[in-house]
C-alpha cells in the first residue's frame, strides 16, 4: 500500500511539472488522467518523505527516507456540531460504554446516520467535561468520506436517534484546519449557587444550594484574584486522561452576578485543567460565608500544591457547572466552499388545521 501511494504520489508531482495539475477533491481524487488514490480511513494520515538527521547534525544518507504521519487536507469532508446537554445521567464527555458517556451516545447516534464506523468518524469535543456537568455549547468535529447537499436532514436524523437530553443545537461545515479542542481561544463556564434558605425544585438540577447566606461583594474580590496568567497546578485534582498537563492558563473574565437568588459565576479563560473551575468555586464559597479571607487565593495559588487546597476546600459538586461558550478566531468558522449551509434544525408547518372545530 505505501508503495503505491508513494508511486500514485511520484506520478502527480511528475504530471504537475509537465503541466497537468492534479487536485485533490473529498478523499483525495485526483483530476486529470493521473491514478487515483483513495484514503477510505479519513482518520488516517499521509505519508510525508523526511530526510533523517543524525544525533551529530548531519545527515545519515542522503538517499534514505522515513515515514513521518502527517494529517492529510484531502482526507474527507469535516463537520462542526454545537450540543447541549443535560449531564446528569452521564459519566462525562469522555467515550466509553459503561456508564454511558455524551461521546459515547453522540457515537453511536452518528454511526447510524452516516453508516460509518466509529473509528471513521473520529469524533472530538472542545471539553472533557466532568460526570453530572452540562452543556449549552460543547462543541464537536466529526468527518466523513462524502458531502451533504443539504444538513437539515442529518440534523433531524440525529436528534431523532439521541435521548431527550442531548440535543444537536448546530451543524455545519468546517475547513480542513479547524479542530474542535485545539482551534479554540476560550472557554465559558457559569456555575449556579442557588442562595436561599429553601432550594427551588425548578433549579436542583441545575444549581448547588447553598443554605448559608454569601456574601457577594467579597466573592468578588476573591474571584479577580483569579483573573491572568497564573500557575494553577493548587486547584487541578490528578487526572488519568491528560497526562502531565500544563498548569499554567489565562483567566480573563470571572464575574459572580446576583439575579434574586441565584447567584451565576461566570469564569472565561484560555482552557481549564481537571476540575479546576469547581476547585475554584469551592474556595469562593467558603470566602462567600466569610469562613475564609479573600487575601487566601493568592496565597494559594503561589504554593502551586493542591494538597494547600484541600486544607480549606473541597470541590463544588458537578451539577452546578454548565460549559456556555467555546470561542473560536473568525478563519476557523468561515465555511468552506461547495459544501451546504449550517442547519439551525427546520420549523414544521401546518398548511390547514386537521382538527374540527367545535
Amino acid at each position: 500500500m505505501i508503495k503505491n501511494n508513494l508511486l500514485h504520489l511520484h506520478i502527480c508531482m511528475q504530471r504537475t511539472k509537465g503541466g497537468n495539475s492534479c487536485s485533490h477533491i473529498g478523499f483525495g481524487s485526483c483530476r486529470g488522467n493521473s491514478q487515483t488514490l483513495h484514503n477510505q480511513n479519513p482518520s488516517k494520515t499521509i505519508l510525508e518523505q523526511k530526510t533523517v538527521v543524525g544525533s551529530g547534525g548531519g545527515a545519515k544518507d542522503p538517499n534514505h527516507i522515513t515515514m513521518t504521519p502527517t494529517v492529510s487536507a484531502a482526507a474527507g469532508y469535516k463537520w462542526r456540531l454545537v450540543i447541549a446537554y443535560d449531564g446528569t445521567h452521564y459519566a462525562g464527555w469522555q467515550y466509553q460504554q459503561s456508564p454511558p458517556t455524551i461521546q459515547c451516545t453522540l457515537e453511536k447516534a452518528l454511526t447510524r446516520a452516516t453508516k460509518l464506523e466509529r473509528k471513521d468518524l473520529v469524533l472530538v469535543g472542545a471539553s472533557r467535561t466532568d460526570r453530572g456537568v452540562h452543556a449549552w455549547a460543547q462543541v464537536a468535529h466529526f468527518v466523513t468520506p462524502f458531502n451533504y447537499d443539504n444538513l437539515a436532514s442529518i440534523h433531524a436524523a440525529l436528534n431523532g436517534l439521541l435521548p431527550s437530553d442531548i440535543r444537536v443545537r448546530e451543524i455545519s461545515p468546517a475547513v480542513p484546519e479547524f479542530h474542535a479542542r485545539f482551534s479554540a481561544k476560550s472557554k465559558v463556564y457559569h456555575y449556579k449557587i442557588y442562595n436561599d434558605s429553601i432550594m427551588d425544585p425548578f433549579q436542583r438540577r441545575y444549581a448547588y444550594h447553598s443554605i448559608y447566606k454569601l456574601n457577594t461583594v467579597v466573592m468578588r474580590e476573591a474571584a479577580s484574584y483569579f483573573v491572568g496568567k497564573h500557575d494553577f497546578s493548587a486547584f487541578v485534582n490528578a487526572s488519568h486522561n491528560d497526562g502531565v498537563p500544563d498548569p499554567v492558563k489565562t483567566i480573563f473574565r470571572f464575574d459572580v452576578i446576583e439575579m434574586g437568588a441565584l447567584l451565576q459565576l461566570e469564569v472565561e479563560g484560555s482552557g481549564f485543567l481537571y476540575r479546576q473551575v469547581r476547585n475554584m468555586v469551592a474556595l469562593l464559597l467558603q470566602i462567600g460565608k466569610e469562613a475564609l479571607p479573600r487575601d487566601i487565593v493568592p496565597m494559594i495559588l503561589a504554593s502551586r500544591d493542591r494538597k494547600e487546597l484541600a486544607k480549606y476546600a473541597l470541590a463544588a459538586p458537578p451539577h452546578g457547572l454548565c460549559l456556555v461558550t467555546v470561542k473560536y478566531s473568525e478563519e476557523h468558522l468561515r465555511l468552506p466552499s461547495g459544501c451546504p449551509n449550517t442547519s439551525f434544525g427546520r420549523h414544521h408547518t401546518v398548511s390547514k388545521c386537521k382538527l374540527p372545530f367545535y
